[in-house]
């Protein structure tokens, strides 16, 4: 498949969180205006876990717009649901540990681990070290995220192929695209 653009209908797919199995994402996008997914690594990712929580903190204004947000991660829904209680975040965590989704929509990996990191991205992973600790590693190590917003009727009104580990919208830019 080729990656998505704006415009787009994001095919359809099933999956499962921690807590949940079976989910269908037209069901879930079907329940909001908007709906962010953003593809970020794994769990134990510190850069990963500071996102999570920079959303987490910022995320009545995205539901304050009629919207919602999912966050897929490429690790283990059981190791997750071991480390996390089912409230920990506000919003929901989609669990790709085979990548089959990254795959699906060409979220690539970077070429090595130089060509990930930029200045704002080692910024950035200062403020995470500092906030938490490196967990276990999981999924594709070189993996860049990515974000897409659609309506509920799947159809993409943005997409971002991050281009370093920390290129993913701001919370600001996240809001306002969902409001």
């Amino acid at each position: 498949m080729a990656r998505l653009k704006v415009g787009d209908i994001l095919p359809d797919f099933r999956y499962e969180t921690p807590f949940e199995r079976g989910l269908l994402m037209s069901s879930t996008a079907c329940k909001a205006n908007r709906t962010a997914l953003v593809f970020l690594r794994y769990y134990g990712c510190t850069l990963c876990q500071y996102d999570m929580h920079e959303i987490a903190d910022n995320y009545q204004h995205i539901l304050g717009g009629g919207a919602q947000l999912l966050v897929v991660l490429q690790s283990e829904p059981k190791k997750l649901a071991r480390q996390l209680a089912p409230d920990a975040f506000p919003f929901s965590i989609v669990c790709d540990p085979q990548q089959e989704l990254y795959h699906r929509f060409e979220i690539m990996p970077a070429r090595s681990k130089e060509s990930m990191l930029d200045s704002a991205t080692l910024r950035k992973i200062e403020k995470a070290r500092q906030l938490f600790s490196h967990g276990e590693y999981e999924g594709e190590e070189l993996q860049l995220p990515a974000v897409f917003v659609f309506d509920g009727r799947l159809s993409i009104s943005y997409v971002h192929y991050g281009k370093t580990a920390g290129d993913i919208p701001g919370t600001d830019e996240l809001i306002a695209l969902l409001t």
